[in-house]
């Protein structure tokens, strides 16, 4: 968010400081959710109400939003009276208005923004070094010089590229001469005598030209060491004060115990945390509450104010904590049944809907696996293994994610599974989507092309984000077919693409409802691959399988 002054008056104005009592007369949850993977509980929900009239002075128009979190506690004591009051303790991830501190949420781990501190000493020195490599490379006397070097050495390549361009020519008269005619000894000498000065006159202009290019470099390797030796300082220093910091983020666990980011991230062979592990809601939350004996019951955390340009948020709708900075913190922080959650199993039906000897086309439940995870929760696959003649083992040719249901393509050998995936990727298998939306109503008959190229959300998967620099190219073909349905044709198969392309403000600006990830939960994701259509790999038949949507729409 965009930096400004806050006033006192301007802050949040909770009852007590941190520490804010909760009113609610609903169920208490026995065991801490899995900040991870969780409903929201209406503890939290409770919370967040509560909060939220709290916030105004942090929504701003133009300005990019702010990821919170509200953890509900009790007091770890022994009269039943205190034991049983709930309170709550919120939080921001990372820095709000350029703060760290401010009244009425949890303090940071860690404060970075102490003036005083090592941190900003070092910073400032960081930052003499970007100037100096800025004025330099700014400068007219670098500029110059480089603009030189560049344009002697772009008119010796020229020169030698028109010497070698002589030399052929001349070879072909040469070789035209002795073919055409018989030469005498006098003859042939003379032609040889011409080859060989032209191929000693061009080695003397490529040595000559080496020269003056070495010669304009001198003058420019000047700026040129300067630089190389800033920019490494530069690295060095950071990196430096990256493993300080982080072994100044010391984290409290459950039990008691404390290990620095650095050592957590060591343990677990992660190599080097990214940058803000430690400063995201959750870990200041816990580490809040197991330094005041307060005993954590649930989390939540929400999204306020606008959606950044390239990742998905919508306000006030809940999110998993990111897993690249924070799972590792977490699951050292908290004890180990929080994660151990066994997804409950179900008899999931699975119809076939085309079979031959190369391949099934299968209808797939919303809640399937398209292929066995690290869980023992039933997939395509394994159901099909179940089914399978003896000798056939059934292969993966694309996936749908596993809330999403309909039509799904297995093969039966590795050449089928060869010709098919060779089919998907060329883009030669066309697949047809029904999907319904949340939000806002689409116009009647609209249609059109998405075209968002997409890339992994490294420090909050599975997240994907829209990435013009780096991504993947996604495109998508979109028709409405009433007022929040609409009909989606992918041309490219990036992973969650449908999902962000209709969640996505540069989309349709509407997330599939039961989106869990991009919008908001339901009773399911109401995604689904209604057709598919192909010519056969083997003996170019044309399959077109289609799959009713199971009454959602």
């Amino acid at each position: 968010m965009k930096s400004r002054e806050l006033s006192v008056s301007e802050c949040v104005r909770f009852e007590d400081e941190i520490l804010h009592p909760l009113r609610y007369c609903g169920e208490i949850p026995e065991k801490l959710n899995n900040p991870f993977n969780y409903s929201v509980h209406p503890v939290c929900k409770a919370a967040v109400d509560d909060l939220v009239p709290n916030l105004k002075p942090f929504l701003d128009d133009d300005a990019e939003g702010k990821m919170f979190a509200v953890l509900i506690v009790k007091r770890n004591d022994n009269h039943s009276t205190e034991a049983q009051k709930l309170y709550y303790l919120a939080a921001f991830s990372g820095q709000l208005y350029d703060k760290s501190v401010i009244q009425g949420f949890v303090p940071p781990v860690f404060d970075l923004l102490d003036p005083d501190g090592y941190f900003k000493r070092k910073e400032k020195e960081i930052s003499e070094m970007n100037k100096l490599i800025s004025e330099i490379e700014d400068s007219c006397e670098y500029k110059g010089m480089k603009s030189s070097y560049e344009s002697l050495r772009a008119k010796l390549e020229n020169d030698e590229e028109n010497f070698r361009a002589k030399l052929s020519a001349e070879k072909s008269r040469r070789d035209k001469m002795r073919s055409e005619q018989t030469l005498n000894e006098e003859e042939e000498t003379v032609l040889r005598a011409e080859s060989s000065f032209l191929k000693a006159e061009f080695k003397r202009m490529k040595s000559r030209n080496a020269a003056m290019l070495e010669e304009k470099r001198a003058g420019l390797e000047v700026f040129e060491r300067k630089l190389s030796d800033l920019r490494y300082s530069r690295r060095e220093e950071s990196e430096r004060l990256q493993r300080w910091i982080f072994s100044r983020y010391r984290m409290v666990n459950f039990a008691g115990a404390s290990k620095n980011i650095l050592e957590i991230f060591e343990d677990k062979s992660l190599g080097m945390p990214p940058a803000g592990t430690g400063d995201c809601c959750e870990p200041k939350l816990f580490q809040y509450a197991y330094l005041h004996g307060l005993v954590p019951v649930q989390i939540a955390m929400f999204w306020w104010g606008r959606s950044p340009s390239d990742i998905i948020r919508h306000y006030l709708s809940y999110y998993p904590a990111c897993t690249g900075k924070c799972r590792p913190v977490l699951e050292y922080m908290l004890p180990g049944e929080v994660f151990s959650e066994p997804l409950p199993e179900q008899d999931f039906p699975l119809t076939v809907l085309y079979e031959d000897d190369g391949f099934w086309i299968v209808d797939k439940p919303s809640g399937m696996l398209s292929v066995p995870g690290k869980s023992h929760r039933t997939s395509v696959i394994s159901r099909l293994v179940e089914v399978a003649e003896e000798g056939v083992t059934p292969l993966e040719v694309h996936r749908l994610d596993m809330d999403t249901s309909g039509v799904m393509v297995v093969a039966k050998s590795l050449a089928a599974q060869s010709e098919l995936r060779k089919m998907f990727e060329s883009r030669d298998v066309s697949k047809t989507y029904v999907a319904v939306l949340d939000g806002r109503p689409l116009e009647p008959g609209e249609s059109g092309v998405i075209n968002l190229p997409l890339s992994p959300d490294l420090s909050h998967r599975p997240f994907q984000k829209v990435d013009t620099g780096n991504g993947k190219d996604a495109v998508t073909l979109y028709r409405a077919l009433g007022e929040h349905v609409v009909e989606l044709r992918p041309l490219t198969g990036r992973t969650h693409q449908l999902r962000v392309h209709c969640a996505h403000l540069d989309g349709l600006g509407r997330p599939i409802r039961g989106d869990n990830l991009y919008g908001r939960p339901a009773d399911r994701l109401h995604l689904h691959a209604l057709r598919i259509e192909f010519l056969h790999p083997f003996t170019g038949e044309k399959i077109k399988v289609e799959s009713k949507a199971r009454g959602f729409i």
